[in-house]
């Protein structure tokens, strides 16, 4: 079974369908999937943090042990409870893989402890994950994607979190709060109980758009931010000096070359909505694409198309793993890619 529709979910989540008995919840946000896993854990045992019935395994357990998973999954409740067996995997190696779903399809049909609940959590799985298909396939498993928030999501997110410390934000002040927060679920929680003790717990304030200037300050990321969206934009002044400034401020080069990736990865998405019927607005709000940067954004889709930005992914990719090589100038690495960007986009007429 495939759970995918957030309301779903969260019905799912909440109170777990009976029968079934494995539930793997994976994706890129870790800290999203580690969010769904203890709220399902919750509702799936009366004691999720007991040690005599709940079992934490990860991929170096498995590594060790071939047999350790299915013992667990096999043992009896200690103290009379539902047991629950939680296993963490960091990797995608082939070999940990199958193990797990191994486990998974014999533990849905009820051949291990039938009573026990196996909860398995994992990064970005693909399509040829033999964990992910048996999750997929067998009638006692649920198989949970953890997709990236949308804003629209993020912005609900931001709201109930506030609205618990009797605090909130005006509408400008919450769009430009949405497109400043990072992207990961446990980063974004973060900065929200950050901004909650700004605003203060309890005094019902409602903050603007410049009430937020002294929460933000001056942000590395937002000067890595502007230099990819100039560097795209064919402005190489300006994107050199962004670079600069950002390093002054203490980034490096892996984290530009990160900004600069968001930032393509941005333009894709808005191009490929375009391309199914989306106006080109629409798409680029539905990007992310935080309104006071929608003209610029806007100008520069209208330039670029979707093999151009195929051709760029390599050179960003390289860049990255550069850049993370032992002993590489790292700033130096990022800042040619920076430049071979916007020199391109010049060719392209911005």
């Amino acid at each position: 079974m495939i759970l995918s529709r957030r309301p779903d979910v969260e019905r799912f989540l909440s109170a777990p369908t009976k029968g079934v008995r494995a539930v793997l919840i994976y994706g890129r946000d870790r800290g999203g999937v580690h969010e769904r896993a203890d709220i399902l854990a919750k509702a799936a045992t009366a004691r999720p943090d007991d040690p005599f019935d709940v079992s934490l395994l990860t991929d170096q357990d498995m590594d060790g042990d071939g047999g350790r998973l299915a013992d667990q999954l096999s043992a009896q409740s200690l103290m009379g409870g539902r047991r629950l067996v939680r296993l963490r995997l960091s990797t995608e190696r082939a070999a940990i893989d199958k193990q797990a779903a191994e486990a998974l399809k014999v533990h849905a049909e009820g051949r291990y402890n039938p009573e026990a609940f196996f909860l398995v959590e994992a990064g970005e799985l693909g399509r040829d994950s033999a964990l992910r298909k048996a999750a997929e396939k067998a009638e006692g498993a649920a198989a949970i994607p953890c997709y990236e928030d949308e804003p629209g999501d993020v912005a609900r997110l931001v709201r109930e979190a506030l609205s618990k410390d009797k605090v909130s934000l005006a509408s400008d002040a919450l769009e430009l709060f949405v497109a400043r927060l990072p992207r990961e679920r446990g980063v974004a929680r973060q900065e929200i109980e950050r901004l909650a003790l700004y605003l203060g717990p309890g005094s019902g304030a409602t903050a603007k758009a410049e009430d937020l200037d002294a929460f933000f300050g001056v942000e590395p990321e937002s000067s890595l931010a502007t230099a990819a969206e100039d560097a795209f934009g064919g402005k190489l002044a300006a994107a050199h000096a962004g670079l600069r400034r950002a390093i002054a401020e203490g980034e490096a080069g892996p984290a530009a070359v990160r900004a600069i990736g968001n930032h393509l990865t941005r333009l894709r998405r808005t191009l490929t909505l375009a391309g199914n019927g989306a106006g080109l607005a629409e798409a680029a709000k539905a990007s992310g694409v935080f309104w006071r940067n929608e003209r610029e954004f806007l100008r520069q889709a209208r330039a670029w198309t979707l093999d151009q930005l195929d051709q760029l992914q390599p050179d960003v990719l390289d860049a990255d793993r550069a850049c993370k090589t032992t002993g590489s100038p790292d700033t130096l690495i990022a800042e040619r890619l920076a430049l071979t960007i916007a020199g391109r986009a010049r060719r392209l007429g911005l």
